[in-house]
C-alpha cells in the first residue's frame, strides 16, 4: 500500500496520435473557455435578474455550476498533457480526479431527470405547479441529484483503488476513470465491471426512461393546444432540453453500458472527448440562443 500510494499513472491520452496533440490542445482549450463563459454567464444571470428566480433557472444555475466542475475537474491536467511531454498524474491526483468526474457525472444524469420533471409539470399540470415545484421542493430535488451522484461515486472509486495493479501504470485514456483503471488490474474484474454495468444502469437507463416518460407525456399535452404561442414556448424550453439530454444521454451509453473489454479504447477517448468537452459547452448555447426569458434579462441588464 505504501508503495502504491507513492506511485504515478501516465495518462497516455492522445500520445498514439502526436500530430494532433497540437490541434486538440487548442480544441479542448477552446471549448472549456467557452464552457467557462456561458456558464458563468448563466449562473450570474439567473441570480441578477429576479424574473429568472423559477424553478427551471434555479435547475438550470446548478446545471451550469455542476459542468464548471466537471471540466475543470480534469480538462486543466488534458491541457498539460496534450502540450507537453510529461503526462503523469500522482496516485492520489488520479483518486480524486476519478471521484469526482464520476461524482459529478452521476449527478448530472439524475439532474437532468429532475429538470425533465420541472417541464412536465410546467406543461401537463400548469394550475398546480407553484405547489408541485415549491421552492423547498426544489432545493430538496437539487440536494439529493448531488448527494446520490457522490454517494454512487464513493462506492466505485472504493472497489476501483481497492483492486490491485500490476507492474506498468500506463491508463490508456486521458482521463482517470473507472474502466481504463480496471485493465491495469492483476486479477480478474468481472465483479466490479458487473457493479459498474448494475449502478450505470441504474444512474443512466432509469433516469432516460423517466426523461422520455416526461417527454411523452408533454407530446400529448402540446397536441391538444390550441395557443400558437403556447407551443412555441413548450418547443422552445423543452427541445433545448431534450437536445441536451440526447448530447449527453447516448455517448454515456455508449461509453459504460457495455463491459470495458467491448469498447475499441480509441473510439472510447474520441466519444469520452466529444461528452466531457464538448457538450458542457454546447448547453449554455442550446438553451439560451432562441430563449425569449434570458433575452430580455440580457436587456433589462444592459438597459
Amino acid at each position: 500500500m505504501n508503495a502504491t500510494s507513492e506511485a504515478y499513472f501516465v495518462l497516455l491520452g492522445f500520445s498514439n496520435w502526436p500530430h494532433l496533440e497540437v490541434v486538440l490542445f487548442v480544441v479542448v482549450l477552446v471549448f472549456y473557455l467557452m464552457t467557462l463563459t456561458g456558464n458563468l454567464f448563466i449562473i450570474i444571470l439567473s441570480y441578477l435578474d429576479s424574473h429568472l428566480h423559477t424553478p427551471m433557472y434555479f435547475f438550470l444555475s446548478n446545471l451550469s455550476f455542476l459542468d464548471l466542475c466537471y471540466t475543470t475537474s480534469f480538462i486543466p491536467q488534458l491541457l498539460v498533457n496534450l502540450w507537453g511531454p510529461g503526462k503523469t498524474i500522482s496516485y492520489t491526483g488520479c483518486m480524486i480526479q476519478l471521484y469526482f468526474v464520476l461524482a459529478l457525472g452521476c449527478t448530472e444524469c439524475v439532474l437532468l431527470m429532475v429538470m425533465s420533471y420541472d417541464r412536465y409539470a410546467a406543461v401537463c399540470r400548469p394550475l398546480h405547479y407553484s405547489i408541485l415545484m415549491h421552492p423547498r421542493f426544489c432545493h430538496l430535488l437539487a440536494v439529493a441529484s448531488w448527494v446520490s451522484g457522490f454517494t454512487n461515486s464513493a462506492l466505485h472509486s472504493f472497489f476501483t483503488f481497492w483492486v490491485p495493479l500490476c507492474g506498468h501504470r500506463q491508463v490508456d485514456h486521458f482521463f482517470c476513470e473507472v474502466p481504463a483503471l480496471l485493465r491495469l488490474s492483476c486479477i480478474d474484474t468481472r465483479a466490479n465491471e458487473l457493479t459498474l454495468m448494475v449502478t450505470s444502469s441504474i444512474f443512466v437507463l432509469i433516469p432516460l426512461i423517466l426523461i422520455l416518460s416526461s417527454y411523452g407525456a408533454i407530446a400529448r399535452a402540446v397536441l391538444r393546444m390550441q395557443s400558437t404561442t403556447g407551443l412555441q414556448k413548450v418547443f422552445g424550453t423543452c427541445g433545448a432540453h431534450l437536445m441536451v439530454v440526447s448530447l449527453f444521454f447516448i455517448p454515456v451509453m455508449c461509453i459504460y453500458l457495455q463491459p470495458p473489454s467491448g469498447n475499441s479504447q480509441d473510439q472510447g477517448k474520441f466519444i469520452a472527448l466529444f461528452y466531457t468537452v464538448v457538450t458542457p459547452s454546447l448547453n449554455p448555447l442550446i438553451y439560451t440562443l432562441r430563449n425569449k426569458d434570458v433575452r430580455g434579462a440580457v436587456k433589462s441588464l444592459v438597459g
